[in-house]
């Protein structure tokens, strides 16, 4: 862990005296009960890493099955009716002969399946025990959570949807199933791993099947791909593990979830293959993140490094470094079934044969859509928050205030131990999962060194991007709450209609910002109240929501989470207002953005450092893309000026938040 945050979590955590998660259940029934963790590399510690690898491993299969050969699987998918009839398909409409294409298939899948060989899951789980006992000081398991799945395997075909932020997700997810002897899930990969060298074949052998990017219209690639998953979750061959986000957050938020593998995965249930299928949320917390330096110069414009055996050689010298504990959480199963029953009219399915691929129609894409956005509330729900995840949201926030007015960094000991028992305390009152572990001596803060303004200011924006990273983690904690906390600010007044229109807006301006569920606008609304009212910080009646003089503290955090947001969307606006060439390609849109936001950083007429994130400037332009505010032009994007009358009580609501908020620029109605 880096030197200050391990300094001032453990001086907090001596301060607070505080305890365990699990005997924080028993002193408040508030709290959510959530299974214990047990350290599953305790035991790696005290014994034999080979023994371990070469441990008698004999997992048991869905309904008893008998592991499926690689070669046996791809037969089985060639073979399929559904690739056979896109393939006639494709050859009417081309002209090309049928084995031409089904060779081409045949390529297709080579290049795709996993090959899994016990010897080479036997040499990472060697190779991974030495890793991870060396970066991590504990990796924390819910075993009620691995009985559950245990159980959901032998029952029905089940899918694993881990959190996803670090290229170690996939890893240890295979890690911790070998370990309780659970069946290795196949586990969709990008194509980018492949082209490591030893590397990729190894992951493939492993469990991993390569699928490319982006299929741009392929339909034989597309009918492959698809007609592979479903062979192995029909059968029940292995688990199939993929991440509903696509790619990793770089932020640590949750990104909104893709549809495309979830489409697939249902479609057995759906067309009556496989009587249910169960969906299995894991959640998983990093005390630091192996990435964090790489993603916030990501966000800052600094190309992703190619994926390559040499560079990671060359990241090595991770290995000297403490990355803290690792939390995983394996959710409750969730039936497909009991998912899909009063949403689903399933006899749409019977009406043409099963082989003939059909897009979903609206029915079914609004019940993929919504189960996914559910799917990834719950990864959220289940994230463990450490100390310094409120630490540096406190932290954040003061230096941001002391910027605002001109202070000298800092903030007292005594007073960030206060204000943190107080944050504390909220968490627990809103669900937050906390765990304050004990802590240890750590070592001298390191001097900081003279440079240019501007890079100066790069160099404070990849600490600020990757604090705000760890602030992150604990947004879905409070974000409901904060959305109606700057919607009272917003409000004109005091009335409950009033308020829950602004918290409409804000909500759907912040759609692709945040999980927020498609259609839940009145159920956040009213959680939102509910929590707020719980801890007193208002009192809602039926036609009015009151801020007490208890709640102006909690409030004034609330807004204040949410500010950097707001400003970044004000500032993505005024660039499009007000300095946006004609013609600007989406590709020119970020560095162009990026420049101005230096701009008024370096003359202090902005406040928030974390505005330079692209990924908060490609979220804005996708919502005002949505809102109708902004539109594409062949390849170009340009600002709709007055199409669209939302887009000026857009910059009204903005406009008016600023001035509650006292940022330090308005924004010109055009």
């Amino acid at each position: 862990m880096s030197v200050v945050q391990m300094s001032l979590e453990r001086l907090l955590v001596s301060s607070c005296s505080v305890c365990e998660y699990s005997s924080e259940v028993l002193l408040n029934p508030m709290l959510k009960k959530r299974d214990d963790f047990e350290d599953m590399l305790e035991e790696r510690r005290n014994s034999s890493d080979l023994r371990y690898a070469l441990r008698c491993y004999t997992p048991v299969l869905y309904q008893g099955v008998t592991p499926c050969k690689a070669s046996m699987l791809k037969t089985m998918v060639l073979q399929s009716d559904q690739l056979h009839y896109v393939i006639n398909q494709v050859s009417k409409e081309t002209g090309r002969a049928n084995d031409d294409i089904t060779e081409e298939a045949s390529a297709i899948l080579e290049e795709m399946a996993q090959r899994l060989q016990l010897s080479t899951v036997r040499f990472f789980a060697f190779t991974l025990s030495k890793v991870f006992k060396t970066l991590f000081r504990s990796i924390c398991v819910n075993e009620e959570g691995i009985q559950r799945l245990q159980q959901a395997i032998q029952e029905h075909p089940v899918v694993l949807l881990p959190s996803h932020r670090s290229y170690m997700d996939f890893l240890l997810m295979s890690y911790i199933l070998y370990t309780y002897d659970l069946a290795l899930p196949v586990i969709a990969a990008g194509m980018d791993f492949m082209g490591m060298k030893i590397v990729g074949e190894m992951l493939r052998m492993s469990g991993a099947f390569f699928i490319r990017r982006s299929f741009g219209g392929d339909r034989l690639y597309w009918a492959v791909f698809s007609e592979y998953v479903k062979t192995m979750l029909r059968n029940g061959f292995a688990p199939v593990e993929f991440f509903l986000e696509g790619t990793r957050s770089r932020t640590s938020k949750s990104l909104t979830p893709k549809l495309g593998l979830l489409n697939i995965v249902m479609d057995p249930f759906l067309k009556g293959e496989v009587f249910d299928v169960s969906l299995v949320p894991v959640s998983i917390s990093y005390e630091r993140i192996l990435e964090e330096v790489l993603y916030a110069r990501e966000l800052l414009g600094v190309p992703k490094p190619k994926e390559s055996t040499s560079g990671l050689f060359k990241a090595r010298k991770v290995l000297s470094e403490d990355y803290g504990s690792i939390h995983v959480y394996f959710g409750q199963p969730v039936s497909l079934r009991s998912l899909a029953q009063g949403k689903v009219n399933r006899c749409q399915f019977s009406l043409m044969p099963r082989h003939i691929p059909k897009r979903p129609n609206e029915e079914i894409h609004n019940f993929v859509n919504d189960s996914a956005y559910r799917l990834v509330r719950t990864q959220e729900e289940n994230m463990v928050l450490k100390p310094w995840v409120l630490l540096a949201s406190l932290l954040l926030q003061n230096h941001h205030q002391n910027q605002a007015v001109g202070q000298i960094p800092g903030i007292a000991l005594d007073e960030l131990t206060e204000q943190t028992v107080w944050l504390r305390d909220v968490s627990r009152q809103y669900g937050a999962f906390l765990h304050w572990p004990a802590g240890k001596q750590a070592g001298p803060k390191k001097p900081h060194s003279t440079v240019a303004p501007e890079e100066e200011l790069l160099s404070q924006a990849v600490i600020v991007l990757s604090c705000a990273s760890y602030r992150n983690q604990a947004l879905h904690v409070f974000l409901r709450p904060a959305l109606l906390a700057c919607g009272i600010h917003i409000a004109s007044s005091n009335k409950k209609q009033e308020v829950f229109n602004s918290f409409s807006f804000l909500r759907n301006m912040f759609f692709n910002e945040f999980i927020l569920c498609p259609g839940a606008t009145v159920q956040d609304f009213e959680e939102a109240c509910y929590l707020l009212a719980k801890t007193g910080a208002l009192h809602v009646s039926q036609q009015e929501v009151l801020v007490t003089e208890k709640g102006q503290r909690t409030l004034a955090y609330l807004t204040s989470m949410l500010d950097p947001f707001l400003q970044g969307y004000q500032v993505v606006c005024r660039f499009l207002c007000e300095e946006a060439p004609e013609n600007l390609t989406e590709k020119q849109f970020i560095p162009a953005l990026r420049k101005f936001v230096i701009n008024l950083l370096l003359a202090g007429r902005l406040r928030y450092t974390e505005v330079l994130s692209s990924d908060l400037q490609k979220n804005c332009l996708a919502a005002l893309l949505r809102l109708g505010a902004v539109r594409k032009i062949k390849g170009y994007v340009g600002f709709d000026h007055p199409c669209v009358p939302s887009w000026f009580n857009w910059l009204k609501h903005a406009k008016k938040y600023c001035t509650s908020v006292t940022v330090i620029y308005h924004l010109n109605e055009k």
